[in-house]
This record gives C-alpha cells, structure tokens and sequence, in this order.
C-alpha cells in the first residue's frame, strides 16, 4: 500500500451483569456490590467477594439488523448498478459469500432472522434514520458499514466534516438506544480508499469507468501524479482516518458497542475482491472477505486489539 496509515486500536467497554447501571467507557468496567468490591451481611458473618464480573458482550446473537452504504447492500457485486442484497457481508443469503448473518445464525434462519436497512449511497447524515429502522425490529446485533461517501465527493472541499460526522454517529447510537437498549453495535472501520485507488488504477477499463464520476476526491484523474492530485488523495486519505477515530471513540462509549479496530480499513484488498463492474465496490470474493473479517471479530472473547 502506497501510503498505509497507522492502524488505529479499539478498546470496548465491559461490565458485569450486575453493573449494567454504570455504563463505562473505559476498556473495562464494572461496580462493585460494596466498598472494596464485597457483599456486606450481618455483623457476624464475613465478608464475602462480589460476584465476578461477566462480559456484556454475547458472541452468539440470535438476529441481526445491518445499516450502512452501498457495500452493505452489494451494489454493483452482481450486475451493473443494482443492488444486490443477498451478497451483502452482514445479512446475504449467498452460499459463496457466507455471510456474517450465515455464520452465526445457520443459513435457514438467517433470512428470517436479518434484516437489511442500509442505502446505497448513504451518508453518516442518514444513519440516524436507518438506525430507528434496526430498533424497531429489536435486534441482538447491529453491524454498522458507512463513511465512505462521506470521503467520496465531487471534491475535498465537500467532504463532510469530521464534527458532523461526530454529531451523526452519536445521534445514531442514540437512537438505537431510544428503541433497542440492548442491542449489541458492530461497527466496521471506513475502507482504505486510497488502496483502492492503488489497485483500481492498474486496470484500464475501471479507470474509464471512474471517469463518468465515481468518488471524485479521490478516483478523478487517476494517473495523474502531480503535486496537487497527491495533496488531494492524501486529503481523502486523512479525512478517512479521521472518520474512523470518530467510530473508535463514540463507540468506545458504549459498552455493547465494538468497533474492529481498523481491520477493514487495514485489509490488503487486491482487484480480486472489487466488483468487475465499476473496480470500486466489493465483489462477491470482496463481500465474503468483509464477512470473515465481521464474523472473527464478533466472536471474539475480547474487542480487536
């Protein structure tokens, strides 16, 4: 990779059953039953330990709501710009992807117990909206994919703004919460684009079809090697992985919340997982890879490191 940034780290909040109250945002957390961690009894009997805290997060969701972009609706995986669900890494159905919803449900219940809300084309601005749509069918699991067209505009200057993205995210999980208490968040790291670029840009006709106006800021002029073409795709680049602290810090918040720790926007993806259609976004081999990548840190022990 051209210019690979420094992977960012996640730390997810736990809690004991018993501390559900006292929701943390540090790596651990927990409440103690008494001072010094003890349960207090008559004057006569002695002081026994506190109950061990257990872990909030269950690896074995029951169903699953996914909200997001046109990656997790599989745009353009099976045919030229259409959408095509039942690919999608988190709730599709398709045997060759197996996807997150597939590993852990079984593929007979998957259909009936996934549900996919994403839009294609989706912004962080939607995904409040998107969010009360997942709370209403009370999921155990959300996985959450967006951010890339927050990158991918006209040009650098219309980018969304890191503090908007902020408000977005947060008012989402508020939502969530308002209609889903329980509901556990997975939520994926913003691709590398300018990888995608790096690998895109070896195929000649991807690079004509970037030119009807696939994610300007960073696709347009693809060979272009100037001073200010690499100041713009390093602009995207940054904004990028400004996005993704944002994920890692608002989810880091939330105690049933559990960001991947930057392994999406950290894996080495060829032309092999992009889509034949625009060399853009994931094909069927690109959706499986995102489902393996779900499924090992949903069920996981502990948050990626």
């Amino acid at each position: 990779m051209p210019d690979r940034s420094v992977r960012h780290r996640s730390r997810t909040a736990l809690a004991g059953l018993a501390a559900l109250a006292c929701l943390g945002t540090g790596a651990l957390a927990g409440c103690d039953s008494g001072p010094g961690g003890t349960t207090k009894g008559p004057a006569s009997a002695e002081r026994r330990p506190s109950p061990a805290a257990g872990p909030v997060w269950d690896p074995k969701p029951a169903s699953i709501a996914a909200v997001g972009d046109s990656i997790t609706r599989g745009f353009d995986a099976c045919s030229v710009l259409a959408d095509c669900p039942e690919v999608s890494w988190s709730t599709g159905t398709d045997s060759s992807v197996r996807s997150l919803a597939v590993r852990l449900l079984g593929a007979s219940r998957a259909a009936d117990h996934s549900w996919n809300h994403a839009v294609t084309g989706a912004r962080m601005a939607q995904l409040p909206e998107q969010m009360a749509l997942a709370a209403d069918e009370n999921p155990d699991l959300v996985t959450v994919m967006i951010g890339a067209n927050d990158a991918c505009r006209d040009s650098v200057r219309t980018m969304t703004p890191v503090a908007d993205f902020r408000r977005s995210f947060e008012a989402s999980l508020r939502k969530l919460r308002s209609g889903a208490p329980k509901a556990q968040v997975y939520v994926s790291s913003v691709p590398d684009l300018k990888r995608l670029w790096s690998q895109g840009r070896v195929n000649q006709l991807g690079k004509q079809i970037w030119k009807l106006g696939i994610c300007r800021s960073m696709l347009s002029d693809a060979d272009d090697m100037g001073a200010a073409a690499v100041a713009r795709r390093t602009a995207v680049q940054e904004r990028v992985v400004a996005y993704n602290e944002v994920l890692r810090e608002v989810c880091a918040k939330d105690s049933r919340c559990r960001y991947d720790g930057g392994a999406v926007y950290d894996y080495r993806f060829t032309g092999k997982q992009l889509s034949q259609w625009d060399w853009f976004h994931p094909g069927r081999n690109g959706q499986a890879r995102l489902a393996e990548i779900a499924y090992r840190n949903v069920t996981a022990v502990r948050p990626p490191a």
